[in-house]
């Protein structure tokens, strides 16, 4: 007869961890925009895994689903950071819970050789361990432009069910308005009173009551229509520069207006350009990983890639969000080269900053501005910018961006906020 052997149960502390609150924890980690000092090397921005290593120490340090004893080792190796050596109990911990994240499909490696022991010759495992990448997936971007914007508009209340309403009047199914004779191409809710009136009134009481089609009405709601927005983000080096990063917080609003736009407008497309020496177009993706780098500021060919995207899009509305310091320095000339000037406000570059405007006017796109800098020259570029194309100017700070952009977003007012 075979025996039974009972041991006493010792529960795995990974397991007592909330992946989503450990992910939200970890959205500063993967969104950081490579904000640094002269005293901090680059390096510890990657999103390598002795570096995740690192950003899981010190949130799990704080965490109440943990003993005294793990929070305090924990503490002590994020301290010691990167100079520690991590104990083999906090390592198998920090693994499970990365693996954890695998397998739930919050994170991804970016090598195939995560898990594997390091070839013969290729150094200690630590040092191959550490060239391993993690991106965020799909689904973990997701959870984080919901857990966002519900952080930027806790304090709003309710808002509308989601379709962008403007002054004209359509058919459909809820009653708003007077009803109208149907025209062809209308829904076909109709008002039955009015529609038997109309055709008493031209035959008289009897039965049986022949409708024409002239008899016909139907209930008018206000008509909804559809829109395609492209998010301009500025990556040049003065979005990090002067004790601020202003490029982190963008980034996050850009999660954030992604789910408001596939939750309550999903009949609205998105897209997202980054403008720096020059433009391009990203994946959402690929946002979270994009980091600001020693660029310059080309805001005309960003409007140019943006006004191409968006008379691709058969919407009503088109318009163009762009989150900037305000001040283009660079264009690209018509042999190639990029024309670059860092100092002041250069003639030539807003000569076609501002030509490119009138061109989004033209094309019937509205340019909406959230500058987060408050110098008086860029404040005046902006307005002008406004100006030509009717848009609107936000002046704010990193702090309130989340807040102007989805209440412009939401109400669609045409009113200008200085």
């Amino acid at each position: 007869m075979s025996k039974i052997r009972y041991t006493k149960y010792i529960p795995n502390p990974a397991d007592a961890i909330d992946l989503e609150e450990l992910l939200d924890q970890l959205k500063e980690f993967f969104l950081e925009s490579g904000f640094s000092s002269q005293y901090r090397s680059t390096t510890e921005h990657a999103q390598n895994l002795q570096n995740l290593y690192q950003a899981l120490a010190e949130i799990l340090s704080e965490s109440e689903q943990l003993s005294q004893e793990w929070r305090e080792s924990l503490d002590k190796y994020s301290r010691q950071f990167p100079y520690g050596t991590l104990p083999d109990d906090l390592k198998e911990l920090l693994d499970q819970l990365i693996e954890r994240l695998v397998d739930r499909d919050y994170l991804r490696p970016s090598e195939e050789s995560w898990g594997q022991p390091p070839l013969e010759g290729e150094g200690t495992e630590s040092e191959a361990a550490g060239d391993v990448w993690f991106e965020l997936t799909n689904k973990s971007i997701d959870f984080l432009g919901y857990r966002t914007f519900r952080e930027l508009l806790g304090s709003v209340g309710g808002n509308s069910f989601g379709l962008h309403e403007t002054r004209e009047l359509s058919t459909g199914v809820q009653s708003d308005a007077h009803s109208r004779p149907y025209e062809f191409g209308d829904t076909l809710n109709l008002d039955v009173g009015a529609t038997l009136l109309r055709a008493v009134r031209r035959e008289g009481l009897g039965v049986p009551l022949n409708l024409e089609y002239g008899d016909l009405m139907v209930y008018q709601t206000d008509y909804h229509s559809s829109c395609a927005t492209v998010l301009m983000l500025d990556c040049s080096h003065s979005m990090i520069l002067y004790g601020e990063d202003r490029f982190t917080p963008a980034k996050k609003v850009a999660l954030a207006l992604a789910h408001l736009t596939r939750t309550q407008f999903p009949g609205d497309s998105l897209h997202v350009v980054l403008f720096h020496d020059s433009a391009e177009e990203i994946p959402l993706a690929k946002l979270a990983s994009t980091k600001v780098g020693p660029y310059h500021t080309n805001t005309c060919e960003g409007l140019r890639l943006s006004r191409r995207i968006l008379m691709n899009q058969k919407k009503d509305m088109r318009q163009i969000i762009m989150i900037t310091d305000g001040k283009p320095s660079a264009i690209k000339l018509p042999n190639g080269r990029i024309y670059k000037n860092p100092f002041g406000l250069d003639p030539m570059i807003l000569q076609e900053t501002f030509k490119e405007v009138s061109n989004c006017r033209k094309n019937g796109i509205l340019i909406n501005t959230f500058m987060v800098a408050r110098d008086h020259y860029l404040m005046d570029f902006v307005m002008k910018v406004s100006q030509i194309c009717r848009g609107k100017a936000y002046f704010t700070t990193s702090l309130d961006l989340g807040s102007y952009l989805f209440m412009d977003f939401m109400n669609n007012k045409t009113k200008t906020v200085h």
